[in-house]
C-alpha cells in the first residue's frame, strides 16, 4: 500500500513541497479559532470575537478566487511570496489593534485583510502535484496524501491554538498560526523548481474557457459540504454536552476525522476503475447517508461508531471532486479551478455552524444533526448534476488530462 505514496514522494522536490504546503496551511484551521480566542479574552464578548473571526473568513473566501486567477497569471512563487507578508503584518495589526484597544473598525479592517491575504496553499500544493506527476493514478495518490494532510491539520491545529491561546496567552495562539503561515508561505513559494508554468496573457493565445458545466455543480457540491462539516462540529459539541461530557466533544470529532484519514490513506493506494465523477456521486450519496441515522441516537459510545464509519465517505469523495477539476479544467486555470472548490467548502461551513446553532438553542442537537442531513442531500443531488462526460477526464475542452498518459500503476485496482 505504501508503495503508491513511495512513488509520489520521491519525486524530485515533492517531499519538500508537500510538507512546507503542510505547516504553511495551519492557519486554515488557527486562525479563525485564535481571533476568537484572543477578542473575546480582551473583550469579554463571543459576540464581538465571532463578528471579527466572521470578516477573517469572509475575506477569505471572497478574495481566494481571485488570488488563484492571479497564482495561474503571475506564478506561485511571486504571489506566494506576496500575500505571506501581507498575512503577517496584517495579523500583527490586528493584534495590535485589539491589544491597543483600537476602534473597532480597525479590527475589523486588518481581520478581513488578513483573510483575504493568507495563502491559498491548499490549490497551489495540489496544482504542484498535478504539474510533476504525469498519470493520473498518481495524481489521485498525491492528492489523497493532501486530504489526509488536511484532516491532520483540522485535528492538531485547534488543540494546538487553544492550548496555547489558554495556558500561554491569547496573543500566542494567533502569533502561531502567523509564523506557520508567513515562514510555511515564504519556504513553500521558494521551490520554483517545482512551480507550475506561468501562461501569460497575449503569448499563448486566448485563454482557455472554465468548463462550468462541471466546475459549478462542483463548487455547490463543496459548498453543500462545507455546510454538512460546520454544522456537524457545532452539533456535535451540543450533543456531547447535552449527555453531561462536553470534554468528550473533540474525541468524537476526532474519531470522525480518523475514519476519513484512513479511507483517504486507502484511497490513495488503490487505482480506480471508476471515474472521479462517478466516484463523486457515489461519496456524495454516502456523505448523506451517513449523517441520516444520527438524530436519532441518544448514546456518545454509538455516536462514536457512526461518526467513525462515517467519516469513511468525507476523503474519498473530497478527492474524486478535486480530481475531477484536475481532469476537467485547462492547465493555465488550474489553480482557479481548485480555489474555486476551496472557496464553497469555507463559504458554507459559517452558515452551517450558524443555522444548527439555531436550531440547538430551539429544538436541542439530536434535531440539528438533520441541518448536516439535508446539506448532504444538497450536496448528492448537485453531484448527480456534474456531466457524464466529465469521467472521461477531458469535458468541454482539453484539461490537463489531455497531456497525459495513462501510466501503469503499482497500486490495486479497484471498481
Amino acid at each position: 500500500m505504501l508503495s503508491s505514496y513511495r512513488q509520489v514522494l520521491s519525486r524530485p522536490g515533492a517531499l519538500a513541497f508537500s510538507a512546507t504546503g503542510l505547516v504553511a496551511r495551519l492557519p486554515i484551521s488557527m486562525a479563525g479559532l485564535g481571533i476568537v480566542l484572543l477578542v473575546q479574552a480582551q473583550s469579554g464578548s463571543y459576540g464581538v470575537a465571532g463578528a471579527v473571526s466572521a470578516a477573517y473568513m469572509v475575506s477569505n473566501a471572497v478574495l481566494a478566487i481571485l488570488q488563484g486567477r492571479l497564482l495561474d497569471r503571475v506564478g506561485q512563487g511571486r504571489v506566494l511570496a506576496v500575500a505571506s507578508v501581507v498575512f503577517a503584518v496584517a495579523m500583527s495589526l490586528l493584534v495590535v489593534s485589539v491589544s491597543a484597544d483600537w476602534p473597532r473598525t480597525a479590527t475589523f479592517v486588518t481581520a478581513a485583510l488578513a483573510g483575504g491575504s493568507l495563502p491559498q496553499i491548499g490549490s497551489c500544493v495540489r496544482a504542484r502535484w498535478s504539474h510533476v506527476l504525469d498519470a493520473p493514478p498518481q495524481v489521485q495518490t498525491a492528492y489523497a496524501l493532501e486530504s489526509v494532510l488536511d484532516e491532520a491539520v483540522f485535528i492538531t491545529g485547534p488543540i494546538l491554538v487553544t492550548v496555547l491561546a489558554t495556558a500561554v496567552d491569547p496573543i500566542a495562539g494567533v502569533a502561531a498560526a502567523t509564523v506557520a503561515g508567513t515562514v510555511g508561505g515564504l519556504a513553500f513559494a521558494a521551490q520554483r523548481g517545482t512551480e507550475p508554468p506561468v501562461r501569460r496573457a497575449g503569448t499563448d493565445g486566448p485563454r482557455p474557457p472554465m468548463p462550468w458545466r462541471t466546475v459549478l455543480p462542483l463548487a455547490v457540491v463543496f459548498a453543500a459540504l462545507g455546510v454538512l462539516f460546520g454544522a456537524a462540529e457545532v452539533t456535535t459539541v451540543a450533543f456531547a454536552d447535552e449527555q453531561g461530557h462536553r470534554s468528550w466533544s473533540g474525541g468524537l470529532l476526532a474519531l470522525w476525522a480518523l475514519g476519513s484519514m484512513v479511507s483517504g490513506l486507502v484511497t490513495g493506494a488503490i487505482a480506480w476503475r471508476r471515474g472521479p465523477a462517478s466516484r463523486l456521486r457515489i461519496g456524495a450519496v454516502g456523505m448523506a447517508l451517513a449523517m441520516a441515522p444520527l438524530f436519532l441516537v441518544d448514546s456518545l459510545p454509538l455516536m462514536g461508531l457512526l461518526l467513525l464509519v462515517g467519516g469513511v465517505a468525507i476523503a474519498p469523495t473530497m478527492v474524486a471532486g478535486l480530481s475531477l477539476i484536475e481532469r476537467s479544467v485547462p492547465a493555465a486555470r488550474l489553480t482557479e479551478g481548485m480555489a474555486i472548490a476551496q472557496t464553497g467548502l469555507v463559504a458554507g461551513v459559517a452558515p452551517g455552524a450558524t443555522i444548527s446553532g439555531v436550531v440547538i438553542d430551539a429544538h436541542g442537537a439530536s434535531a440539528a444533526y438533520l441541518v448536516s442531513l439535508t446539506a448532504g442531500v444538497v450536496a448528492a443531488l448537485a453531484a448527480q448534476v456534474v456531466p457524464r462526460s466529465a469521467a472521461s477526464g477531458s469535458p468541454e475542452g482539453a484539461g490537463p488530462e489531455s497531456r497525459r498518459t495513462d501510466e501503469p500503476s503499482e497500486a490495486p485496482v479497484a471498481s
